[in-house]
């Protein structure tokens, strides 16, 4: 048996969202800061740059966690690497490298508390029940899902879409029924959530985080001919059609890194200044 004290009952720290076994807290303040940088911890907490973290409830369900993602844990929980066999470990060694996510993402048990590292990004958590049961993600935004998710990688079904659209040939993909945890550089506040059915929605830039496995990803010309394009000034878009859902975010990486906020020296102006 084990209490844990001084975490959801603590005045600096509030729930976000839960949903399934995870649950995202938010430090309101950095309290752990020092007179060198109290003024920019104070003013980055005003602009809503702040520690989050997820609370895993084991009893709930297995979590699949990034590796190097886990803080702390309490109770009765067990670590394993998730493979099943030479097939299955040859299987995610390939995955890993065509999708950049790490080749081992260990798999916790049990009925305790699991911590992740906190982070300053957004926590985004994703039904995937509301996305058809199959989800393809942005790359590097994985961070945990329940274990009941099968995890894929996606290949472009063009290759224009690699080379032309900014990213990879794969993206990490999951399907099934249960909850996905991921980090995001926008607040779920300014996320656009666009619903398609049997339509199209086109994008100037690498600004989708997440979009339903059924629609079909390509690149292509944001005019009918080369003339056209170079007359919208917008040349090539990303474009996703077919039926279900794209995630977007209105800007690109604006997210502040964590020693950004915490390490960054104040500039004080004295008398000699002036």
């Amino acid at each position: 048996m084990y209490q844990i004290k001084n975490l959801l009952e603590n005045d600096d720290i509030r729930v976000l969202t839960e949903l399934g076994p995870f649950t995202v807290i938010e430090y309101l303040r950095d309290l752990s800061v020092s007179p060198a940088n109290a003024a920019t911890a104070y003013f980055a907490s005003e602009m809503n740059v702040r520690r989050r973290q997820v609370i895993c409830d084991l009893k709930k369900a297995n979590i699949t966690l990034q590796a190097g993602a886990m803080q702390w844990m309490a109770g009765d929980v067990s670590a394993t690497t998730g493979i099943k066999g030479a097939g299955d470990f040859l299987s995610k060694t390939i995955r890993g490298k065509v999708t950049g996510e790490s080749v081992i993402k260990p798999e916790y048990t049990g009925d305790g508390t699991l911590v992740l590292e906190p982070t300053y990004k957004h926590i985004i958590l994703l039904d995937l029940d509301e996305w058809g049961n199959s989800i393809v993600l942005d790359d590097g935004l994985f961070l945990a899902c329940e274990s009941t998710l099968k995890q894929k990688a996606v290949r472009r079904k063009t290759f224009s879409s690699a080379f032309v659209g900014g990213e990879g040939f794969f993206n990490l993909g999951l399907k099934g029924s249960g909850v996905v945890c991921i980090e995001s550089d926008c607040s779920r506040e300014e996320l656009v959530e666009i619903t398609l059915e049997d339509d199209v929605v086109k994008i100037d830039g690498n600004l989708a985080i997440a979009w339903s496995g059924s629609l079909d990803f390509t690149v292509e010309r944001a005019g009918k001919s080369l003339l056209g394009s170079a007359a919208s000034g917008e040349g090539l878009v990303n474009v996703y059609r077919g039926t279900g859902k794209v995630l977007l975010a209105p800007v690109g990486n604006q997210a502040m890194k964590p020693q950004q906020v915490i390490e960054k020296e104040p500039v004080i102006v004295g008398d000699d200044d002036e």
